[in-house]
């Protein structure tokens, strides 16, 4: 660091990060674009010497200039494409071609000959920080200022650009030193560095920041930067020294540090309104006066693929307002607000940047006749009211998909948009980008697993004729309602129901996934007819083949699946229930007069976790009318409480006899503290019946083929009592059958029973184990036919085992119905 006494001058040497200065190559030209001067830099990029460049045409390394006569040409050419910089191609001496960026500039010198300056940079270099992918573009683009001094130090060309510089006029720096022009002691600084160039013979760049003197009186730094220029013979022609303001390239470094700090703040929510609404806020006043987001429905709500770029469909794309901040309170710009979808306007660049996925940028509005807003009025007397008058675009990109886009625009701020404010919107959209795809992701998997567990959860509980059902679910997760509790009530045979409650740890796609083959598992098992130790049991093998699947190797130690269940059959027949559990808590007991207990069950270890030992069950007697409350942890449970002290407090709630299913699921849940839940709360309650006697008839029957006209006649008179006669036939058919292989595969005891309920359901009793196997009997056999016709003439059928036997049971709707054929 060197200071003078002279003048707020500050001359501080640093090395380049990203060699955006020093791998420039850079040649000087003449008239008719002839290399005169070349330099080390130069021959690393297109592979030339100075010996095959200097002397040569321009045109040997730029294709480019081989297609106009003169540099001037070249040039004009260039402002008719709008500016001296671009990108181009240049040749390697190997024949390679490289994408490179152009930068011309004319120089004048004694008398008002003409040379040009031509600086290449290879576009596949780039820095490794966030300050040289905005600082390079920056100094490419800014107006620099040229001087070439000869060996003797003196200014022999010269481009307009410096004189605004340091407000040095021409004729007092064309053949002067810097030391002659500009007096003062760094200008021997200065010089120093020249003659160090000089004398190394590289190309070698050193960036200095210097405070010169403007011709406004005012103080500004500048990017200063020394090229050894060379000959044919390799020898040194002269020093090429470049200067660039680099006083918006310092504020574009400021608010972007501001942008890299504040933007760690853009990752903190999973929720894409909230993320977009926080880039909007980061974005104002920072960046602009006004800023929307705007996100894909795919985004904004997880459903369906995201809008991939370059994609063929015409169809508007669907875009819903997410976040929306302004200098002005209450953001008057913006046409709609949060959460409201958006209009695309036709023509809009909007379309464009969605469909590319490019920026688009507008530093002076054109609300003229026959622009695309002219199509919109609304949105121009927006525009007009706030005095609008500068546009960016940018998408919001991740992968090769748009999730949205965010506009950009000034109305307070008298200054333009300009391609710097671009390259930090830019970042700053990529930097919420990563935020905004990683929430994109999660109301995805959130969408797909709330739609998955809806579907499996139950709509409509009903208990026929065995129980009423009431129940409430409360997810910790309010937003979304996603976990992994489950309940059900399952229909079984002989006017009977199937109780479950289970709880699967967790919460998201995952839980409700695993929540959802567990509740297809035990629907599988209770069609089996088990009973509730044996399903279980059953259960707890599926979770661990579950668990198997998931290895991605075999010598892999099995996933764990945590979850847990109780399940409860109820017969309304004999008011009898049994239950078993793995892992859940015992279901409270409501008799009518309002005692609740919990009965001593015992309680197996979690599904998944055992060691295979089989289950236990217990049998109850229930009164008519008493109440199962059926829960998951969540209902009992709190971090400052012992589990007893929650099933005491749910005792207390549900001690209230008289009182509705529905209102007693409030009043439980009512009892949970007001803070949210940390696990999902699931409660369902049931209120047995019991069948009167006039709706069983039963019969014990003799082991010999008699008891098959037995069975027929005492069926048929049985629902002539019941005023069932349209189901004789087809009732005495099924009787039969089933009566007769009970005698002929089957032991004594044999008994028939008949169930009217919901439907009329017929049941014969054997003392044998084996369950019946239909089989499809051959033309020449003369039995065998037997289950298919009950089949055939049933809605349903099936069998169970029972203490000592099994119960072959089928059930036919009460009303007749044409039976399959």
């Amino acid at each position: 660091m060197t200071t003078t006494s002279d003048g707020p001058v500050t001359i501080r040497k640093q090395q380049l990060n990203a060699n955006a200065l020093s791998d420039a190559a850079i040649a000087l030209l003449d008239e008719w674009g002839t290399v005169v001067g070349w330099t080390k830099a130069a021959e690393r990029l297109v592979g030339r010497s100075a010996a095959e460049a200097v002397g040569r045409p321009a045109g040997l390394a730029l294709p480019a200039f081989a297609e106009v006569p003169t540099t001037a040409a070249f040039v004009e050419r260039c402002l008719a494409r709008n500016g001296w910089s671009g990108t181009t191609q240049a040749r390697h001496r190997d024949g390679r071609m490289l994408d490179v960026s152009l930068r011309i500039s004319e120089l004048k010198g004694l008398g008002g000959a003409t040379r040009w300056l031509v600086t290449l940079a290879d576009e596949g270099v780039s820095g490794d920080t966030i300050d040289e992918s905005v600082r390079g573009p920056l100094l490419a683009r800014a107006p620099i200022g040229v001087v070439i001094r000869d060996v003797q130090l003196r200014c022999v060309w010269m481009n307009d650009t410096i004189e605004h510089h340091d407000g040095v006029p021409r004729d007092q720096r064309l053949g002067h030193r810097f030391t002659e022009a500009q007096p003062c002691a760094e200008s021997e600084v200065i010089e120093a560095m020249m003659r160090q160039v000089l004398q190394s013979g590289t190309t070698k760049v050193h960036e200095y920041r210097t405070w010169l003197r403007t011709d406004l009186g005012q103080d500004r730094p500048f990017a200063v930067s020394f090229h050894c220029l060379v000959d044919a013979d390799g020898q040194a022609l002269g020093v090429c020294v470049i200067t660039a303001d680099v006083t918006e390239s310092r504020l574009v470094r400021e608010r972007l540090a501001t942008v890299s700090e504040a933007s760690g703040r853009l990752g903190s929510t999973l929720d894409v309104m909230q993320a977009s609404q926080e880039l909007a806020d980061l974005a104002v006043p920072l960046l602009a006066d006004y800023v929307a987001v705007d996100l894909e429905l795919s985004a904004a709500f997880g459903e369906g693929p995201p809008m991939l770029i370059g994609a063929t469909d015409k169809r508007l794309p669907s875009l819903r307002r997410a976040g929306i901040a302004s200098v002005r309170h209450g953001a008057p710009e913006s046409p709609w607000r949060r959460g409201e979808p958006t209009v695309v306007p036709p023509a809009s660049p909007l379309l464009a940047v969605l469909r590319t996925g490019r920026s688009h940028l507008e530093p002076m509005l054109d609300i003229g006749a026959g622009t695309w807003l002219d199509r919109s009025p609304d949105l121009t007397r927006r525009i007009h009211r706030h005095g609008v008058h500068s546009m960016m675009i940018v998408p919001i990109r991740t992968r090769r998909a748009v999730l949205g886009s965010v506009l950009f625009l000034r109305s307070h701020e008298p200054s333009s948009f300009q391609e710097a404010d671009l390259r930090l919107a830019e970042e700053l959209v990529n930097r919420a980008a990563l935020s905004l795809d990683n929430a994109r992701r999660y109301a995805r998997e959130q969408t797909a697993a709330l739609t998955l567990q809806r579907n499996l959860l139950p709509r409509h509980l009903t208990g026929g004729t065995a129980v009423d059902v009431a129940s409430r679910y409360l997810p910790a997760d309010m937003d979304h309602g996603v976990g992994g509790d489950w309940f059900d009530v399952i229909a079984l045979s002989g006017a009977r129901v199937g109780l479950v409650v289970g709880d699967v740890v967790g919460h998201g796609l995952h839980a409700a996934a695993t929540m959802g083959r567990l509740r297809t598992a035990v629907h599988t098992l209770a069609d089996m007819e088990l009973p509730p130790d044996e399903l279980l049991t059953h259960l707890d093998d599926t979770v661990h083949r579950l668990g198997e699947e998931e290895c991605d190797a075999p010598e892999q130690v099995p996933v764990t699946t945590g979850a847990t269940c109780l399940y409860a059959v109820y017969d309304p027949a004999t008011r009898r229930c049994t239950m078993a559990s793995a892992g859940h808590p015992p279901p409270a007991i409501v008799d009518p007069h309002g005692r609740v207990t919990y009965p001593e069950l015992p309680t197996g270890a979690p599904l998944g976790v055992g060691l295979g030992e089989p289950m236990e069950s217990v049998e109850l007697e229930l009164a008519e009318g008493s109440v199962l409350a059926l829960y998951t942890d969540g209902l009992v449970e709190r971090r400052d409480q012992d589990i007893e002290e929650g099933m005491h407090r749910l005792a207390t709630a549900l001690a209230e006899p008289g009182r509705s299913l529905e209102d007693l699921c409030d009043i439980a849940t009512k009892t949970l503290p007001d803070e949210a839940p940390f696990d999902d709360v699931t409660l369902m309650l049931v209120r047995t019946r019991c069948l009167d006697k006039s709706q069983l008839a039963s019969w014990a029957l003799p082991g010999d083929h008699s008891a098959v006209r037995d069975a027929r006649r005492l069926a048929a008179a049985q629902l002539k009592e019941w005023g069932l006669e349209d189901l004789e036939d087809p009732t005495k058919l099924i009787v039969g059958e089933l009566v007769t292989n009970a005698i002929t595969h089957g032991t004594v005891p044999i008994g028939l029973r008949l169930i009217r309920h919901n439907v009329l359901t017929c049941e014969v009793f054997d003392a044998n184990c084996c369950a019946p196997q239909p089989r499809r009997a051959r033309t020449t056999d003369e039995n065998g036919r037997g289950l298919l016709l009950v089949g055939k003439l049933s809605r349903r059928w099936g069998s169970r085992s029972t203490w000592g036997g099994k119960v072959v049971w089928a059930e036919q709707d009460l009303r007749p119905h044409h039976h399959r054929s």
